[in-house]
């Protein structure tokens, strides 16, 4: 059960400015749209990718470390790891399992196939959009079980991006046009209580000091 009254009692230790920030980066937020990270090797890319979905409102990342193991550079992702929810996964099997049963449809961004064009694609039901290696892309298990294929449409003579700038232009895309739609994109009043606990918690020093003397009493 949620304690409401352990967050009214912690958020007087917060600003007023402090707070409201957090409802307003809340209201901004959703789990309409996901994205799933598989065994990306360059670390800072990993990390980039988690910044960008705190930038541009998506509350969770699942990050597939079967290969190369942690790769989060806490440097490059500047704080956003306190923001979002990063989900970590042994295997793809594991990641795709959990998603499917969340109720995503998988998306495979690669630039070949015949891929949905990112101007052409909307993500009417919840969608966890997968991002591959910086070489060999996205896992066969990945493509195989996809329920649709997505790529950014490009006109030089290079063929891809570097991964966390495609991840970038595509949350980008994808969260505004979500946002702009009818869709129910937004967290649940639960979701919100639970999230302005967590970062409220994030933002105090000494909080387990804190929970305990407010427990004590």
């Amino acid at each position: 059960m949620f304690d409401d009254d352990l967050l009214t009692y912690l958020e007087t230790y917060l600003t007023e400015e402090r707070k409201q920030r957090f409802l307003d980066v809340l209201q901004q937020r959703t789990r309409h749209i996901t994205v799933a990270i598989e065994d990306v090797y360059q670390l800072h890319n990993t990390s980039a990718i988690i910044r960008s979905c705190d930038v541009f409102g998506v509350q969770d990342v699942h990050v597939v470390e079967d290969r190369f193991g942690k790769r989060l550079d806490k440097n490059i992702a500047m704080g956003a790891e306190q923001w979002v929810d990063v989900r970590r996964y042994r295997n793809t099997t594991d990641c795709i399992s959990q998603l499917k049963g969340d109720g995503y449809q998988i998306i495979a961004t690669t630039p070949h196939n015949n891929s949905t064009l990112l101007p052409n694609f909307f993500p009417n039901e919840k969608s966890a959009i997968f991002f591959g290696t910086e070489k060999e892309g996205l896992s066969e298990e990945v493509m195989q079980q996809a329920d649709g294929f997505l790529k950014i449409p490009m006109v030089g003579f290079s063929e891809s991006l570097n991964v966390s700038v495609s991840a970038a232009i595509i949350i980008q895309q994808l969260a505004q046009k979500v946002r702009d739609s009818h869709l129910d994109w937004k967290l649940s009043d639960m979701e919100v209580l639970e999230k302005r606990l967590d970062w409220t918690k994030k933002s105090i020093k000494d909080v387990n000091g804190i929970i305990k003397r407010y427990l004590s009493e």
